[in-house]
This record gives structure tokens, C-alpha cells and sequence, in this order.
């Protein structure tokens, strides 16, 4: 499709080459499907920054392209009526990973006008702010529609518009928007209850009438999404959506899709999941629309999950999954027996020395050094806060980001400046080289391990805590020498004494992966 041909060269140029996994794709998903033919079911897999994303989209976005005519008539006679109709989904485990992915489809589909919308961002074009009463702006948001936890919600006023082609959001925000926000009030609160031991199980539905918890009114709000038009569902990070923490959800909303489209699937109980069922009793899950999945690694459950539920599944893999990327260098450095955070300062402040001597020998002007940034992983909330308050009071400006930071703003990923790969012109201005003025070092648990892009000024990741797994390595590790571009993984370890055997263990692994 020459115009898809056209957006994809504007973003990587006319030189660029397909990597394995996309050229495992070309080959194999972008035959047309013919009458009665089953939908497709493919799991793509290869190793982080291999371009997986592309190997995605480009199929789903020609095809949508492809067919908007003659499914809009199909569009307007079965839809339901709600604001939004989306073609296409693409679920992703985190809300930053929703919003790059969606501006990068954007990206991809400017030349062939479809209309792509992201759950967690706000959506709208600026305006001018608002003035006059409370009564007056409130009717004005209703107007326009509301922006809550971070997404745009369509009031019923704006229905009607141009239908929206592909919709990018994480697996329970999906839920709320087809389901209704609350949905599942009654059920959180119910737990939060006997969690905290306010309720007994035997009591939650006995429970006294004139009580606070009892009295408390749950409602559901007006669902916004329909999903009979869902042709493509896409399942980023299928490794993370189908653990034991995300599985749930991203079952409970395949099925809702495939019930909406009158083709309902088996619900299969989170219980028997992690037991081997009976083979010949084992009801095998056939969608009723095109349902590819992609992943940096396959974990023995995904790989059990699939082949138990999925037997038809096509598995494309490149030759390097579970690997690091070639041009991704590892290094293992020892903590001293003094202060962690010290070392680490130290090993930041040696890649920033090394970088003014690469600037001293080929720089033609007298410009700042350009510092590298740098990407460190812990393990825990507790241990990303108090690193990055050290090195703030060592004069390195940090970014920390953990689940539950207040910097995590809703509906941006602006928290992340700097940082994550964008189109957009690179900051500038007084300060944006000086690490104690702009921040160079972000600091993170796993949850920006997954997915991201992240900038090319990003070639170094620290790792300072024992990985819990290999996976998680290289989940970590893969966020930098990405789309063949160089990088260093630093992990540090105790080189004598007490841990010292541990160390050598994850250094047996990472040599066992760097392959």
C-alpha cells in the first residue's frame, strides 16, 4: 500500500532493512484472508528493540485500510450506540507503553487517514480555558467530553463522529470503557473489606443494613465502547498480559469481544490455568477476529497456556529470541564493600567522563559535552526512591518512577521528557546538557522494562539489584542497544563474601543470553 509504504519510510528512511521478525511477518501475514478461512492467530517473538511493533501494525493497518468500505455499511447497521466502535485494539500492560504505541500507529497512518485514539491520553486538540461559572464549565466539559484518570471520555453529544479505526489501551481501562466505569466497585470493595479484616467472608452479604459498608451505593456508568466491529486484536507484551497478574482481565475482554461479536468462548477459571487439564476435555478457544500476540520471551506458562487453549496458534520466532541484542555489550562491576549508592554515583559519573573525552577528541567547537542518559533498575519502590535522593543531593538531577509516583502525570508521557524515543525536535536550551539542571538518570522498577522505545542517548542501563529472573533481564538490559544501535548493561554484584555466589551465578546467565 503506497501510502502506508510512504509513512513507514518518513520514520525510518529509505535505507532501513526488515529485521527477522519482520520479515517473518511480511511473509506470513499479509496474505489476504479468503472466504471461510479461519481468522489468523500468530505469536510473534523476537528479542527486545527488534521492531516487533512494526511487524504488528503494518499488517493490521493495511488490512483496516484495506476494508473501511465495505465494512462502514456493516458499521452503521450493527454497531452499537456508543461513542466509540474501534476496527482494531492493541493492549498493552502500561499506560506509558499505550501511549507510544499509539502515537506511533499514528505515525504509521497519517498518509491513509485512520483514525487512531489512545485510552490513556486525553485526545482532545488545546483549547482556550474556560471562564464563567461552575455550572457554565461543567456544561462545557459535557460538551466536549471529560478527561478521567488520564483518558478521554466522549460524551453522548459527540457521538457521530468519524468512527475510530484502531484503539490502544491497557486491558482494564479497555474493560471500563465497554463495561461501564464501576464495573467492578462492588467486587474491589467487598476485598479491600476482608482484606483489612472489616468483614468476615461468611458476612459480605449479610451484612448489616445500617452499617457504613453496607449503606455505601455502587453505580455503573453509561458504557462508551461497543466491540461487535473488533476485526484485529493485537496482545503487546503477551508475556506480561498473560501472567498471573494481568491474565484475568485480558481474558475476561477477549471474551467480551468475542461474545459481542455472537461467537462466545468457553470462560476458563484463573484456577484451572496452572493445572495440566485433561487432553481430551480440554475445550480449545477459537476467536472470532485476527489475534496476534507478541513478546520478548516466552515463559513456560504463556508456552503451556497457548499450546493447551491455542493449538492452531502460529508461532513466528526469530533466531535471537531470549538473547540480547548483538550490538548490547554487557559489563559486571563489583560493589566496593562501602556505599551502594556511592558506587553507583561513581560508575554515572565514569560514563559522563568518558563521554567529555570522546567529545575532546572529535568535537570542532567549543559546545558543552553532550552526557549520555541512563536508565537504573531496582528492584523495589523503596530502593528507587532513596537512590534517586542521593544522587539529587549529589547534584545529579533524577527522574523516579515507580507504579504509584505522584510524577506519573495522567494522560502524558511528558513525566518522561528526555527519555523515551519520540519524533518530536530534541530539547534544547540553557541547562538541558547540565545534569544538575535537567534530569539525566531515570530510575525504575520493572514497570518501564516492558516495551518502550526508549531515546538513543540511552546507552547505558544499570542494573543494581539480583535479577528475580532471567526474563526480567532481559526485559531490563533490552532497553537499551535497541534497533541496532550500541549500548552497555552494567549489573553489579558482590565480587567476595557473602552473595559473592550468587553473583556468579547471574553472571553464568547473562553470559548464557549474550550469546
Amino acid at each position: 500500500m503506497p501510502g502506508l509504504l510512504q509513512s513507514l519510510q518518513e520514520t525510518l528512511g529509505n535505507d532501513a532493512t526488515p529485521t527477522a521478525i519482520q520479515a517473518l511477518s511480511m511473509k506470513n501475514l499479509f496474505r489476504d484472508r479468503v472466504e471461510g478461512e479461519r481468522y489468523k492467530e500468530f505469536l510473534l517473538a523476537s528479542e527486545t528493540g527488534s521492531g516487533k511493533s512494526i511487524a504488528y501494525f503494518l499488517p493490521m493497518l493495511q488490512d483496516l485500510k484495506r476494508t473501511e468500505h465495505e465494512q462502514s455499511d456493516a458499521v452503521s447497521q450493527h454497531s452499537t450506540p456508543r461513542p466509540l466502535n474501534p476496527r482494531a485494539l492493541v493492549l498493552a500492560p502500561t499506560h506509558e507503553l499505550t501511549r507510544q504505541l499509539a502515537s506511533f500507529a499514528k505515525n504509521l497512518s497519517h498518509v491513509i487517514k485512520l483514525r487512531v485514539m489512545c485510552a490513556s491520553k486525553a485526545n482532545t486538540t488545546s483549547t482556550a480555558k474556560f471562564s464563567g461559572t461552575a455550572s457554565k464549565m461543567k456544561e462545557k466539559f459535557e460538551e466536549a467530553g471529560t478527561v478521567s484518570d488520564g483518558a478521554f471520555v466522549i460524551s453522548k453529544s459527540s457521538r457521530g463522529s468519524r468512527p475510530v479505526d484502531l484503539l490502544v489501551g491497557t486491558p482494564m481501562k479497555l474493560l471500563e470503557m465497554e463495561r461501564g466505569r464501576g464495573w467492578n466497585w462492588e467486587e474491589r470493595a467487598r476485598e479491600r473489606a476482608m482484606r483489612i479484616g472489616k468483614v468476615k467472608s461468611e458476612d459480605v452479604k449479610d451484612a448489616d443494613e445500617g452499617s457504613k459498608e453496607a449503606s455505601r451505593e455502587f453505580w455503573v456508568d453509561e458504557p462508551e465502547m461497543g466491540l461487535e466491529n473488533v476485526q484485529w486484536v493485537v496482545v503487546d507484551e503477551a508475556d506480561v498480559l498473560f501472567d498471573p497478574d494481568f491474565q484475568e482481565s485480558t481474558r475476561m475482554l477477549l471474551g467480551d469481544i468475542a461474545a459481542a461479536r455472537g461467537s462466545p468462548v468457553p470462560v476458563i477459571p484463573s484456577s484451572a490455568l496452572s493445572s495440566t487439564p485433561d487432553s481430551e476435555a480440554t475445550t480449545t478457544i477459537s476467536y472470532p477476529f485476527n489475534f496476534l500476540l507478541t513478546s520478548a520471551t516466552i515463559p513456560t506458562s504463556l508456552a503451556t497456556y497457548l499450546s493447551n487453549y491455542h493449538p492452531s496458534l502460529t508461532r513466528l520466532a526469530s533466531p535471537r529470541l531470549h538473547h540480547l541484542p548483538p550490538t548490547l555489550r554487557t559489563e559486571h562491576t563489583s560493589w566496593t564493600g562501602g556505599n551502594k549508592n556511592a558506587d553507583i554515583e561513581r560508575r554515572i559519573r565514569r560514563v559522563w567522563a568518558e563521554d567529555a573525552l570522546v567529545h575532546s577528541k572529535t568535537a570542532t567547537g567549543s559546545g558543552p559535552v553532550k552526557l549520555s542518559k541512563l536508565l537504573v533498575f531496582c528492584n523495589k519502590r523503596s530502593k528507587v526512591e532513596q537512590l534517586a535522593a542521593f544522587l539529587d543531593g549529589r547534584g545529579i538531577k533524577c527522574v523516579a518512577l515507580t507504579g504509584g509516583a505522584e510524577t506519573r502525570k495522567r494522560g502524558s508521557n511528558h513525566h518522561l521528557d528526555g527519555f523515551l524515543k519520540t519524533g518530536g525536535p530534541v530539547l534544547t536550551g540553557p541547562g538541558v546538557c547540565d545534569p544538575a539542571q535537567t534530569p539525566h538518570v531515570l530510575v525504575t522498577t520493572s514497570l518501564l522494562s516492558r516495551g518502550l522505545d526508549f531515546s538513543p542517548m540511552i546507552k547505558h542501563v544499570f542494573i543494581v539489584d539480583e535479577p528475580r529472573n532471567m526474563i526480567d533481564f532481559l526485559h531490563r538490559a533490552g532497553r537499551a542497544g535497541r534497533a541496532g544501535e550500541a549500548g552497555k548493561v552494567v549489573v553489579f554484584g558482590r565480587a567476595k563474601g557473602r552473595g559473592s555466589g550468587r553473583t556468579e551465578d547471574v553472571k553464568e546467565k547473562v553470559r548464557a543470553v549474550a550469546g
